[in-house]
């Protein structure tokens, strides 16, 4: 029995999350191989008894089936328990390899928030200044501009590949041309594409998310030879980074890695279809609203729209309690009901998101039934506040 208000029994039944961005569920040939080697690479990897050299093997396997998968050599992947300090790591130890050539760090207006911190951190310590470069209407950046702010002084440019908010891909081959032949190396945080599009040889620093393509949580860097870096904290064993990683999560991961690789081509199919349909239905049969991001080079599996007149946190609770998850916000600001830096910097609608990162494994009808109540959310919500 339900009372007044309260959402039905029947309505709370059947959850879908669709908003997966960062925190996918764990694949299941990657929870295997975690459940595997908690049982055989429980040790330390650096001792040298006999199961520490067998957790030494699953880790070196699992740094060769990464770097495989990300257009590498195993020596130049680095891991690290999480995206951010991954991102943190790399824009610290470029920064600090390359003080001589100055503190300056460009980046775009639409970069992640921990991104944004590690630049104004690097550069207030060293006395410069983060230069930082608008986009287009589409969230994307301009390169002739971007690569122009990186003039003399400039210790590195960040660059993502793919905008994990809007969908919308950058021009990442273009600028990072252009940087290389002015000297000054290219940081991509792929963190949004890795496992969902091919990111190729994406810049001269790649750091990427296991969490957004099925694996557990765990940064990864892949710093190309020749790229000068130096170490931004204490000293360590593990030179980049400090106090290693779990060696289960790090073969969980790789194993994930390569199932999302192996299924990219048909998960991409399956899901822009299904964005695409998103994007129509929200601009056919929800008035006042805005759906951004580019509609074609962009990632396969991300949408988000603007509605006037609401809050997005509370379409997102209007949702959650008919049985859909989504986002609002950026995933790194969300949490803080501070309007999307994205958006913003696109000049978009910042009120009122909603975004879907949908799993490679979505239903279609699950897609269509969220359309279905998504304009009765929106006009339910716009009536709560007298819109």
């Amino acid at each position: 029995m339900s009372t007044p208000g309260s959402t039905p029994p029947a309505a709370r039944a059947h959850r879908v999350v669709l908003d997966v961005a960062g925190h996918a569920p764990l694949r299941a040939p990657a929870r295997a191989a975690l459940l595997e080697a908690l049982d055989q690479g429980w040790a330390d990897p650096r001792r040298l008894f006999a199961e520490g050299r067998r957790a030494r093997l699953l880790l070196d396997g699992a740094r060769e089936a990464l770097a495989a998968s990300l257009g590498a050599r195993p020596d130049e992947v680095d891991l690290l328990p999480t995206h951010t300090l991954a991102l943190h790591g790399a824009v610290r130890s470029v920064a600090r390899g390359r003080r001589r050539a100055g503190t300056d760090v460009v980046v775009s207006s639409v970069e992640r928030a921990a991104v944004h911190h590690a630049a104004s951190f690097v550069a207030t310590r060293g006395g410069g200044e983060v230069r930082t470069v608008g986009v287009d209407a589409q969230g994307r950046v301009d390169p002739a501009r971007l690569v122009a702010a990186a003039g003399p002084g400039t210790a590195l440019a960040v660059l993502q590949h793919a905008n994990g908010e809007v969908g919308t891909r950058q021009p990442v081959d273009d600028v990072h041309a252009a940087l290389r032949a002015a000297g000054v190396p290219l940081l991509v945080d792929v963190g949004a594409s890795a496992g969902h599009v091919d990111v190729g040889r994406a810049g001269d620093v790649m750091v990427a998310d296991a969490g957004d393509w099925g694996g557990p949580p765990l940064g990864v860097v892949v710093t190309r030879t020749g790229v000068r870096r130096s170490p931004d904290w204490p000293e360590d064993d593990d030179r980049w980074s400090p106090g290693g990683v779990h060696v289960p999560v790090a073969l969980a991961a790789a194993v994930a890695l390569q199932e999302a690789v192996a299924r990219r081509d048909a998960a991409d199919a399956h899901r822009r279809s299904l964005v695409d349909v998103v994007r129509r239905r929200v601009a056919a049969e929800v008035p006042d609203v805005q759906v951004v991001g580019d509609p074609v080079d962009r990632l396969p599996h991300v949408v988000t729209f603007s509605c006037l007149y609401v809050d997005g946190e509370a379409i997102v609770d209007r949702l959650d309690r008919v049985g859909f998850g989504v986002g609002s916000g950026s995933a790194c600001t969300s949490s803080t009901l501070e309007p999307s830096h994205v958006l913003a910097a696109m000049g978009a609608l910042t009120q009122g998101n909603v975004r879907l990162s949908l799993h490679p494994d979505v239903d279609a009808a699950d897609v269509h039934r969220f359309c279905d109540e998504l304009p009765r959310a929106v006009a339910d919500v716009r009536a709560a506040l007298g819109a």
